[in-house]
């Protein structure tokens, strides 16, 4: 969805102001470890300010809130993960500076994406994860019980 910013280039307001709910199209997280982006809340202020360079430019203020689906790093079901982002700087990206258009939901999935965690759990029991020798233990387990490595450790701290 395109923005005209033609009205604040020309001083016919001050500031424009955004204020809506947006889906984002899933053609832009297909290939990404979302699986669902709706609902997301945007209030965004823009606003002409000089640069350093004595230059106007735009100056964008914005805070993003949703819920992002995502799969559990452990479990691989579907998990909500909640977003809050607050962007506040001078807006040279995803602008068209030739039309006056700055185009929202390449701005809004250029910060989204930057939210999507690595690693992300709810699973609090690793007991119900095994298999035929194999199971899955925490970071804990590892340091302080029956590691057979713990003697190699203690010499290679003691380095």
């Amino acid at each position: 969805m395109d923005i005209d910013l033609s009205l604040l280039h020309s001083n016919t307001v001050d500031k424009i102001d955004i204020s809506n709910t947006y889906n984002i199209p899933s053609d832009y997280f297909k290939n990404t470890d979302i699986i669902k982006l709706d609902e997301i809340k945007v209030n965004v202020i823009i606003t002409r300010r000089v640069n350093e360079d004595n230059d106007f430019c735009d100056y964008l203020n914005a805070v993003i809130d949703g819920v992002m689906i995502i799969p559990d790093s452990i479990s691989l079901e579907e998990v909500e993960y909640p977003f809050h982002i607050e962007y506040d700087d001078y807006l040279e990206e995803n602008y068209k500076k030739s039309e006056n258009i700055l185009d929202i939901f390449a701005f809004l999935w250029e910060n989204i994406v930057l939210e999507v965690p690595l690693q992300f759990t709810k699973v609090r029991d690793l007991s119900k994860f095994h298999g035929d020798g194999w199971k899955l233990i925490s970071e804990d387990d590892v340091i302080h019980k029956d590691n057979p490595f713990s003697e190699l450790l203690k010499d290679f701290d003691k380095e």
